[in-house]
């Protein structure tokens, strides 16, 4: 597993550009993360990099896109199941704590299906220097039912919370690629569930100015937990 930057940087206001969008394709095939500026939202799925942005559109970035924060893995589930009905988050939630064996290891997730409703987000590019709770403010929000897609998620344990989003993190793509975003609530009859343990983990940290120079040694739990939540 790779991760890319922090997000208690993130959460700082450190989106600048860290790393292109080819190099993390390198290192996995599933993920999910941000793009400079906070433009969109960012799904990794069967090797492909997608950006959803806050006009909703989706599209491919070019190769030499940047990311300030991401996390990719090359993806080799040990789990298949099938799991649903499912009403919520909190539901889904539940059926992904029952899979997994231990608090202290990441997990990555992905789940295909229809979706019956489904709710997300995608952030906008704020002004230069505001902090992600600010950013979170403005984020647009999308509705959608009845769409057949793919959930990508990571799970990370409470210790990671200084550099990952502390417990489920999903992101949404459409199998049309026509919609997606962060997820913020769902309900499926059914989902394919796809789980692997993640054990090897790499941090690579910026060297942009921005992050060098950045006051990175408050605790931004409450901060990250607003901006991932809907609004």
């Amino acid at each position: 597993m790779q991760l890319v930057s922090t997000s208690g940087a993130l959460v700082a206001g450190v989106y600048s550009g860290a790393v292109s969008v080819m190099s993390l394709l390198q290192h996995g095939d599933i993920g999910l993360g941000t793009f400079a500026n906070l433009d969109g939202e960012m799904v990794v799925l069967d090797g492909h990099a997608y950006q959803i942005q806050g006009s909703g559109r989706v599209s491919e970035p070019p190769a030499d896109a940047q990311a300030p924060f991401a996390v990719v893995t090359k993806f080799s589930p040990e789990t298949d199941a099938r799991i649903g009905p499912i009403e919520d988050f909190g539901e889904l939630e539940k059926r992904c704590d029952v899979l997994r064996t231990s608090g202290n290891i990441f997990y990555a997730f992905r789940l295909d299906g229809t979706f019956k409703r489904i709710r997300t987000r995608a952030v906008n590019p704020p002004e230069a220097g505001a902090r992600l709770l600010d950013a979170a403010k403005a984020q647009s929000e999308f509705h959608f039912t009845d769409v057949p897609g793919s959930l990508v998620g990571l799970w990370s344990p409470g210790f990671s919370s200084a550099f990952s989003v502390a417990g489920y993190h999903f992101h949404f793509l459409s199998d049309d690629r026509q919609e997606g975003g962060h997820l913020l609530d769902l309900a499926s009859e059914s989902l394919r569930l796809r789980m692997e343990a993640l054990t090897d983990f790499h941090l690579a940290l910026p060297e942009t100015e921005s992050f060098l120079k950045a006051d990175l040694s408050k605790n931004t739990a409450d901060e990250l937990a607003y901006a991932e939540s809907a609004h």
